[in-house]
């Protein structure tokens, strides 16, 4: 059966979390790189560390990990999602799980950034 291509399937709470299950994973893998390098700065001993974490100090850095934690949420509760859809028995609670995992990540970026403050 083929689906109709009128832009109906956009409005569906599931083709959002989809984008932004990809757009989590793709900001993900730009991360790694950079962490894994300053951790690296470890083996320098712990000069370089110490270096490498005064520039952590930023509040722009600061605000960029509130965005990675949240979406390393996001991420996690988008991929346990898709696998309760997927290996579930139940179905037709797509609308639920996608509000749980935005709830979710929600909570736990805010968590996060209440960590910064104090």
């Amino acid at each position: 059966m083929k689906q109709a291509m009128d832009g109906r399937n956009r409005r569906h709470l599931s083709y959002w979390a989809f984008w932004v299950h990809r757009i989590s994973g793709f900001a993900l893998a730009i991360f790694l790189p950079i962490h894994f390098t300053l951790l690296a700065q470890a083996l320098h001993g712990a000069k370089g560390l110490d270096e490498g974490l005064v520039w952590t100090q930023n509040p722009l850095i600061k605000i960029a990990e509130w965005g990675l934690v949240s979406l390393l949420a996001l991420h996690l509760a988008g991929g346990v999602r898709l696998l309760l859809i997927e290996f579930a028995p139940w179905r037709g609670l797509r609308g639920a799980w996608v509000a749980g995992a935005f709830g979710f990540a929600l909570a736990t970026g805010l968590a996060f950034a209440l960590s910064l403050i104090g």
